[in-house]
């Protein structure tokens, strides 16, 4: 494949990123909607909500290698990383029935290990399958950052979208808030075959050139060595705790501290992703003049603050709390599209070095490190429950304690978390010009063994 390809049309690039929809929509469920929902609605106390969660993204974070390393080695006439998509389709959609539709108040916790297990199961297949075949849309260094924004810009549309559902529903007179999360579970169910068909008919698959991935776990732990990859997986370790705590704590800061509802803590939360959603075309653009490591340091710089900022702001008034939330979300979405892009990038380097196409490994990495800071997010809620917090407020109202400790790992900490990452990313290896010469080595060899090929005997 070479860097010559042909720059992907907005066309190609909708219908890829379209798949978004219902996966962000999990992806903002699962930290945010499902924990709350399972701990308040359907009864099950709030550190043994917390345990679960954790104990199943744990069990998910093993999975994730094998999957990666399973797609590395798919070869198939319909691409490698597309029977993956189809695949997840199905799991995902019996998933959210049982997540969202189906359970009922009294459901213990061996129902939620079990289907969060599915779900999570399914969820890795779809999202590393995307990643993958992301990757290979666009090997250019530039055309690659484009190509992850789109995909983030649908990732906040997904989020948008199932964010408003559930309180469109309350103030609709449609139902109550345990009707807009069935709603919530019913629109997932219908969009995923929608998506999906569409990117597996509309959208190409190239195929990097390289040999079949050998080397089993020393791979795995070689690429952890890496500077290049290193650097990334403790960025989105520390950038997927600080979002991850602030999803999980939202409701409960917003009620409990502010007093603000859920439909306008909800509103808090809808403007900060819509803020992600305009903030993403000025940090793709700012990745193409300064590279994507330097942009994602000033981006998280910038977040830290923003962000410290606008949850400091006393309760009592909407609007400066709404347009606060707002501007605080404009950094939002630099980390989530660019370190994606940046470990395509890494694996330009690591086929260059190896003649082996690591990529789907290589993003399966960097899930376990999204999955792992999102089960470091929900320790707040064991350490809340220990302390005697209660997700319903009692009527003499939570102790002074334990709601000084929730301000605490809501302001503080997510704030030093973005900082940390910034750090993190100082003397990031992998430059643009760099990048550059990687792809211009690949491009002669892959036109060498393709003369070879052709050659006569």
């Amino acid at each position: 494949m070479s860097s010559t390809t042909a720059r992907r049309s907005n066309a190609v690039l909708a219908a890829f990123s379209a798949v978004c929809l219902p996966l962000a929509a999990f992806g903002v469920a699962l930290p945010v909607t499902l924990p709350e929902f399972y701990a308040s609605h359907v009864g099950i106390d709030i550190a043994m909500v917390g345990y679960v969660f954790m104990a199943v993204r744990a069990i998910d974070i093993v999975f994730d290698p094998f999957i990666g390393a399973a797609m590395d080695r798919t070869r198939t006439r319909f691409g490698r990383y597309r029977p993956w998509m189809a695949v997840s389709t199905p799991i995902l959609m019996l998933s959210a029935l049982m997540m969202f539709v189906l359970v009922q108040p009294g459901a213990g916790p061996g129902y939620l290990f079990l289907w969060l297990l599915v779900l999570y199961l399914g969820f890795s297949v779809g999202t590393l399958g995307q990643l993958g075949w992301a990757s290979v849309l666009a090997p250019e260094y530039d055309q690659r950052s484009r190509v992850y924004a789109w995909w983030q810009a649908f990732n906040i549309l997904g989020v948008i979208a199932i964010l408003i559902l559930p309180a469109a529903v309350v103030q609709l007179g449609l139902g109550d808030y345990v009707a807009g999360v069935h709603i919530m579970g019913w629109t997932i169910i219908a969009l995923l075959p929608i998506t999906v068909g569409l990117a597996l008919f509309v959208v190409p698959e190239p195929v990097n050139a390289g040999h079949t991935p050998h080397g089993g776990f020393s791979a795995y732990f070689d690429l952890l060595k890496r500077p290049s990859v290193s650097k990334l997986l403790v960025a989105d370790l520390l950038l997927g705790v600080a979002p991850g705590i602030t999803g999980a704590l939202l409701f409960f800061f917003f009620d409990q501290i502010k007093g603000y509802g859920r439909t306008e803590a909800s509103i808090f939360m809808l403007l900060y992703f819509i803020g992600g959603l305009v903030g993403s075309p000025i940090w793709a653009w700012l990745s193409t003049k300064v590279g994507k490591a330097k942009a994602l340091i000033i981006a998280s710089l910038i977040f830290a603050a923003l962000y410290f900022g606008a949850t400091l702001l006393p309760g009592g008034s909407f609007a400066l709390t709404a347009g606060a939330m707002f501007v605080a979300g404009l950094p939002y979405a630099a980390g989530l599209f660019l370190l994606r892009a940046m470990m395509a990038d890494a694996g330009d380097e690591i086929r260059l070095e190896t003649g082996v196409d690591r990529t789907g490994l290589m993003f399966s990495i960097l899930s376990a490190t999204t999955k792992l800071g999102h089960v470091f997010a929900l320790i707040p809620y064991a350490v809340l429950g220990w302390i005697g917090f209660q997700a319903v407020e009692p009527a003499g109202g939570n102790s002074a304690t334990s709601l000084l400790l929730l301000q605490v790992m809501f302001v503080a900490a997510p704030a030093a978390l973005i900082a940390m990452a910034a750090l993190a990313l100082h003397k990031y290896p992998l430059t643009p010009a760099r990048h550059g010469a990687i792809r211009a080595e690949l491009d002669a060899r892959e036109a060498a063994e393709a003369l070879k090929v052709v050659a006569p005997t």
